[in-house]
Parts: C-alpha cells; structure tokens; sequence
C-alpha cells in the first residue's frame, strides 16, 4: 500500500489556495482602481504575509519591481508602528522610497489580517498613480522634496475610522485628486478582499493560525532555490551596460558570483548619483536583480520571502543604483529596468544559451500635462468662431501612457514584440488613454526592422504620433532610454534599433525630460528595437519567409544583411 502525507498534501492545497487569494486581491484593485496606469497597464503588485512580515504569495498580475520590492516594505510597516499599536480594522499607507517600492509615485498600502481577534498575518498592495503633486512625473527634480507629496508610514484607518485629514493633505496635493483618493481607497479595498478570503481558507481548514503553512511554504521555497544554486557551476563573472542617463551617459557594472548556497551580485563600478531623478534606491535595485537571477535560474519556485532569500545584493552607497536620502528617484525605473540585463551580461558567461540578448528594457513611458493654449486669447479678434470655442472648453487633464519597446531575442526563439521585460506592465490601448483626457494617438503600430537580426531576431519597437485636441497645449515628459545605446546582441546577434524622438516640424526633443510642444504640434516617437540572438546566417529561411510576409522585414534590409 502506498503512503501518503495527507498533511503534505493539505499543505499544498493550502498553498495554491493563498495564491489564488491574492490573485483575487489583485484583480479586484485592478477593477476598481481609478488609475489606467492600474487598470489597463496593471502597473500594481499584492501580496500575503505572516505576522513576522515574510511574504508568503505574491499575485501573478503585477511587477517584479512592485512585489520584489513590497517584499521588504511590510517588515518597515511593523518596524514603524510597533505590534502593540495594530489594531483590528487599521489600515497603513506610506509612499516612502525607501521604505516602500523606490519612488514617491508608487503608494503601499498594508492591512492587518486578525481571526478570532488575534493577529495573524498581512496584506499588502501597491499601484503607481499618476500624479503626487511637486514636479509631477518625470526625471527634473533635483532633490526628492521637489517629486511630490512625501507619506511616511502612517494610518490611513484606525479600528475601521478613516483618517480624513490625511485625505485632505492629499487632496490639496496632487493635480488629480479624485483619481489619487480613488486609488487609495481602491488600495484599501483590495486588502479587504484578501483578508476575506483568507479567514475563509482558515475555517475551512480549522487554522488558528498562518505558522504551520508559513513553515511549509518558506521551507520548501528556500530548499527547492538552494538546490537550484547548488546545481550550478561556481563561478564568478562581470558584466556592465552603458545606457543613455539623463545629460551624461551612466555605466552599470555587476560582479556575479555563484556559490555553494547564495548567488551575489555586487555593483562596485557603477556610475554615481545623478543630478536629475533618475537615481534608483537599493530596494528597486534589489527587486529586479533578484528577478533576473530568478528567472534564469529557478523560475519555477514561487515567489516569496525565502526563495528570494539567496540572492544577495549590494551596491556602493550613492551610486546610482544605491541612492540615499534626499536623492531624486521619482524615474528609478528607468535605470532599474536594465538591471537585468546587466546581470545577464555577466550571466551568459557563466551558463551559455540561458539568457536573452538585451532588449528595450526600460519602458518607454511619458507623461503629458495639457491645459488651454497660451499663445492667444479667447479676447483675440483674429480667432475664428470654432477656435474660440475650442479654447474655451479646453481644460486641464495628467494623461499617462505605458508603452513597450522589443524585448531581446531568446536562445530559442525570436523576441516578443511590443513587450515590456522586465517589467511586466501591459501597453495601454489607445481608446483608454484617450477616454482621460484631451489627447489624442494619431498613431501606434509595430516598427519593422527595429528588431536586431540575428539566428533568432529582436522583437519589434513601436511607432507613435501623439497630440492633443484643438485648443491646447502640452507639455511632454519623456522618460525613455535607447536613444544613443541600442540593445546590444548575443552570441553574434545584432542590435536592436534606436529610440527616435521629435516634434512632427523636426523641432529635436530629448529622450528624458519636460518639454513643451505647442498647439498644433505632435510628438513623433519611435521606440526601440530588442537585439537578435546568434548569427543571422544561421536563421532559418521559413522564418525570414514569414518575416518579410508580415512586414516585420523590408526586402532591401535582407538584402544588407
């Protein structure tokens, strides 16, 4: 007769049924967040943990840079307040980038979970809001007292009561009030549905409490990645990545050494702090240094405190991957983005055919903030009927856009076109960024022959003209990288094409920066391309065939190759 451990089993029942938990967190604030950034590009992360504020299960919709980073956020929270100040019905929110995902824009919000009136783990959330106030969004502060509305961990409700002052403070801070207090609330919101479904699997399982399964779930994680590192070669490797910056180019050095039981990577070399926000805290930097490793390594094991424990990470303070207090960070992820691929550059050399070449990486997000036209006046005799009329109804609207560069082609197979690696965030359809406010996307479709050729080619960047409706202006806040320094190919790929970024007169704009564009003009983009893999001899002719067929190749670019 064959044994079973019913515990075992139960166990595992239980661990899928915490993953599915905080699944139905997560969809539940993507439906009800006021944000596109939430609800279409699900620019979010959720997670349960213990009472001790280890992670247990994370969503699988969200980002690494969320989740990752929110992995170390909660033990803050517990830090700051203090157990014999969380009560039953509280709520705690902060926005801290140190203390929560690594910049102002990105709000936590973190739930006690009680059963039978003791405490017995947390839920905790994040999501990326358009406006904090300050600068509003994009890489021209000089210190992070310029980028917006600072939370530090605090209640936003106490046994149930909300802290209406803390409301208001928010309110009388950021251009986009009922979007923000609707995201909060929405933040909220989805930690109750967690904590719900939760003291349901308690009853149903005659649980007291989360340590039996919190032992089995971090047990069975940080054996199943120490097993995965021990089948390793040691080794020890460096890799590095020179990408645009914001006036100067910035260096990303990692050394990569694989041990016994723990993998480090130490990013010694890498360039300073920047005088502009595109400096990154350490705890982003952690957060997409242990997904690549991840990913490469042991992408099987769930995601949560004790599997994401053997990956070490260290960077010198003030660099640029280790900003310290007060340094602007509110686009870290710009830089963070290409973490991974600087690790994978190292990577490759230690386990060959594991990694992608590198990709777009960083997302090629911006932000536009209209308002009336300024160049005449609704007084001005000279303006027609319908202009005057289009003047007087324009108004004042935070648009943000998530869109994707190629990512870089895999050992086996092309790159995906028009996606986001690492981060994971969808590309926003046109209809729902247009829906929230006077923009409009005069185009979006795929750019052929961005993607670098090679034995297996690099997906495809975008092309998009952006403008705004008659009787505004705009300014336009780029936060995009690629511009001088193509994703670089693998094993002999080559490189994927650069960003292109002008107005629609061939007036020049910048690739990170606020710029105005004027009624009338567009802004025209080209988003980069993700580098090939392998010799472009070696690529198969049904696939250039099916290239050429679907216009992701012109005929004369065969030709050059």
């Amino acid at each position: 007769m064959i044994s079973i451990d019913t515990s075992a089993v139960s166990n595992q029942v239980m661990w899928n049924r915490l993953i599915s938990v905080v699944e139905e967190q997560a969809q539940a604030l993507v439906r009800t967040a006021f944000s596109t950034s939430v609800r279409e590009a699900g620019d979010l992360s959720a997670g349960v943990y213990d009472q001790h504020g280890q992670m247990l299960a994370q969503a699988v919709t969200g980002t690494p840079g969320h989740v990752n980073a929110m992995a170390d956020a909660v033990p803050h929270f517990i830090r700051r307040l203090g157990y014999d100040n969380i009560f039953e019905g509280d709520v705690y929110i902060t926005n801290d980038p140190w203390e929560g995902t690594g910049h102002l824009h990105d709000i936590t919000v973190v739930s006690p979970s009680f059963h039978n009136s003791k405490l017995v783990g947390f839920f905790a959330c994040t999501a990326h809001i358009v406006d904090i106030g300050g600068r509003g969004f994009g890489a021209d502060a000089n210190s992070v007292y310029e980028e917006g509305l600072y939370i530090p961990i605090m209640k936003m409700a106490e046994r149930g009561v909300v802290n209406k002052t803390l409301i208001q403070i928010i309110r009388g801070n950021v251009r986009e009030p009922e979007q923000i207090v609707g995201d909060v609330y929405a933040l909220a919101t989805c930690n109750e549905i967690g904590h719900r479904r939760l003291i349901e699997m308690m009853n149903e399982f005659s649980l007291g409490n989360l340590e039996s399964i919190a032992s089995f779930i971090l047990d069975n994680s940080r054996e199943a990645t120490l097993a995965a590192i021990a089948a390793l070669s040691p080794g020890s490797a460096h890799g590095e990545l020179h990408i645009d910056g914001y006036s100067s180019p910035v260096a990303l050095k990692v050394k990569l050494d694989i041990c016994s039981d723990h993998i480090m990577c130490d990013f010694a070399g890498t360039s300073g702090l920047d005088k502009k926000g595109i400096n990154v805290p350490l705890v982003y930097t952690k957060a997409y240094a242990c997904y690549a490793l991840k990913c490469a390594i042991a992408p099987e094991i769930p995601n949560n405190a004790a599997s994401l424990a053997p990956f070490q990470i260290t960077a010198p303070e003030n660099s640029i991957v280790n900003a310290l207090h007060p340094a602007p960070v509110a686009l870290r992820h710009v830089i963070g983005h290409m973490i991974p691929d600087t690790v994978y550059n190292a990577l490759d050399q230690l386990l060959p055919r594991t990694v992608p070449a590198e990709g777009a990486s960083a997302l090629c997000n911006f932000q536009v903030s209209l308002r009336p036209r300024t160049d005449v006046s609704a007084n001005d005799e000279n303006l027609s009927q319908q202009e005057r009329a289009d003047l007087l109804n324009a108004r004042r609207s935070e648009v943000l856009t998530f869109n994707s560069g190629g990512s870089g082609a895999r050992p086996s197979a092309d790159g995906l076109n028009a996606t986001a690696f690492p981060s994971g965030v969808m590309t926003m359809p046109i209809e729902a960024t247009e829906n929230v406010g006077p923009l409009i996307i005069w185009r979006k479709e795929l750019r052929p022959d961005s993607g670098g050729a090679g034995q297996y080619r690099g997906g495809l960047g975008q092309y998009m003209e952006v403008g705004a409706t008659a009787g505004h202006e705009f300014d336009f806040s780029a936060m995009f990288d690629r511009v001088d320094h193509p994703a670089q190919g693998r094993q002999g790929g080559q490189d994927g094409a650069c960003t292109v970024i002008a107005q629609d007169d061939g007036t020049p704009m910048k690739g990170k920066g606020r710029q105005f564009v004027p009624h009338g003009r567009k802004v025209m983009l080209e988003f980069p391309g993700g580098a090939g893999y392998g010799s472009v001899a070696q690529r198969e002719k049904s696939a250039v065939r099916n290239d050429l067929a679907q216009g992701i190749l012109k005929l004369q670019t065969l030709f050059a190759h």
